[in-house]
């Protein structure tokens, strides 16, 4: 089944896009939430109607989302966690405590559902978190959990000792 998007679908595309779909999931999910339209010959018409404000908005998303990767890429933040015996964790490092962690030290607020799948931590150590801004643009953080900073490469430790 063909819907319009009415914003932006996580996988599926943003506000405006055209985009095939299970029946389904458009009339259980899609329809009741506002998310989508039904493609029909008129909708599409008053899409092509709006389609100069939909760029205007689009421009402005990523905009927000390049401004958002440049405040985040490549920062560490720390995460205070329960460690116990050979450097597990109690429990486990969830996105919500990593969205508080970023905030509290970084400034920036954003959508714990933004954090990327699979970022569960169960151990200490620096680990690379992806969050995704807004369609393909991802930024990485370093998520230090049980270390001050960053440890320093092994090689260069041991250059230094070699010159001395």
């Amino acid at each position: 089944m063909k819907v319009i998007l009415l914003g932006e679908l996580r996988g599926k595309g943003g506000e405006g896009d055209i985009v095939d779909v299970a029946q389904g999931f458009a009339e259980n999910f899609l329809f009741p939430n506002k998310v989508a339209t039904p493609a029909t010959p008129s909708n599409i018409k008053q899409l092509e109607e709006r389609r100069h404000s939909i760029e205007k908005r689009e421009a402005q998303r990523i905009a927000d989302a390049e401004a958002t990767k440049a405040a985040l890429d490549g920062k560490n933040v720390t995460v205070d966690a329960k460690i116990g015996d050979e450097g597990q964790l109690f429990g486990s490092v969830t996105s919500t405590q990593i969205v508080d962690a970023i905030k509290s030290e970084l400034g920036v607020d954003i959508d714990k559902k933004r954090i990327g799948r699979g970022a569960t931590i169960k151990t200490t150590g620096s680990h690379r978190v992806p969050i995704e801004l807004y369609r393909d643009i991802v930024a990485t953080v370093n998520v230090l959990v049980g270390v001050t900073a960053e440890p320093e490469p092994v090689a260069a430790v041991e250059t230094a000792e070699a010159t001395e």
